[in-house]
């Protein structure tokens, strides 16, 4: 009896022991930290690993999760600086860095920096304009970062980031949004025209300047050519007077059916080139106009060195001829 007794008492101590032991050893994984506290007092952190406790005497207070968390900013209703109510969510990334910090010097630590968060925008986001709400999120998100981040810094947490997931005025301010980028549009458009019609008829002007230019520079040398023209006809025409001159002067009458034959020669050619031709019946002398022609020819050779006028030519004397 007493034996048996014996070993029942050994075999109850032994599973005591083994309770004892196994209450005392702590295995904490990885991305997790627990803190331990003695009759109610924090005393240490458990990190990842295998770790002993006395039993009884020390137990397990938190359980924190030391990864990245988010935490998703349910949509509430916001007044802005120019009175517009916009609705707007978003997310939290925040991370534990100190566990008895996160532990024990807030309660519901992912409701605070929710709460926290929510009215933090509202607080940002009213004092702004509704233009700068929907160009400026960057700055929005920064402006809470820094606000939050500085406010969680106590709890043992830093705010990693702070996003605006989305931002919606109400129906009517977005129509009226959409016909005000619609008249901007149009005005844009209407400059565009004006600044091209502009610039064609610039380019318009410009080109009837040059064309201009260069027809009054082709005038100037037809103008020029023309008067050069004029005066060597006016020199020929001087030079011929002369020559007949000098004829006359020298008794020679065939240089006056020369210059008489000459201008009866350009007024019949002046009459039948006329644009109002009519038939006109004139009293020629055929004979006179061959004579003429004849004075011409006995011209030619006195100049070129020949004897005087032939007896055909003397026969078909014009008027101004003198029969010897």
């Amino acid at each position: 009896m007493d034996i048996s007794g014996f070993s029942i008492f050994v075999v109850v101590v032994l599973i005591l022991v083994m309770i004892i032991v196994l209450l005392g050893v702590k295995a904490v994984t990885q991305g997790y930290e627990y803190t331990v506290e003695r009759f109610g007092r924090y005393t240490r952190t458990l990190k990842p690993g295998l770790h002993l406790i006395i039993p009884m005497v020390d137990r397990i207070g938190s359980k924190l999760n030391m990864m990245e968390q988010v935490l998703d900013v349910p949509t509430q209703e916001i007044i802005t600086r120019d009175n517009a109510m916009v609705s707007v969510d978003g997310v939290v990334f925040y991370q534990v860095l100190d566990a008895a910090a996160a532990a024990y010097e807030v309660r519901q630590l992912e409701f605070a920096v929710l709460n926290l968060t929510m009215t933090n925008i509202r607080t940002v986001m009213g004092s702004m304009d509704l233009d700068e709400l929907l160009s400026q999120r960057d700055q929005i998100n920064a402006r809470l970062l820094n606000v939050v981040d500085e406010a969680t810094s106590p709890w043992g947490i830093k705010v990693t980031r702070i996003e605006i997931k989305d931002i919606s005025p109400p129906r009517d301010l977005i129509d009226s949004m959409a016909r005000q980028m619609k008249a901007e549009r149009d005005k844009r458009a209407a400059i565009l025209v004006a600044e091209g019609e502009r610039q064609a008829a610039i380019l318009k002007a410009e080109g009837d300047k040059q064309s201009a230019i260069l027809q009054a520079e082709g005038r100037r040398e037809a103008a020029y050519r023309d008067a050069e023209a004029r005066e060597r006809e006016a020199e020929a025409e001087a030079k011929a007077t002369a020559m007949v001159s000098a004829a006359i002067a020298k008794g020679n009458v065939q240089a006056i059916n020369y210059f008489v034959a000459q201008k009866y020669t350009d007024a019949l050619q002046s009459i039948a080139s006329a644009k109002n031709q009519k038939v006109i019946f004139l009293p020629l002398e055929a004979t006179s106009l061959i004579g003429t022609v004849g004075g011409i020819a006995e011209i030619a050779r006195e100049a070129f060195g020949g004897k005087g006028g032939t007896p055909a030519a003397e026969s078909a004397g014009g008027p101004w001829t003198k029969k010897d």
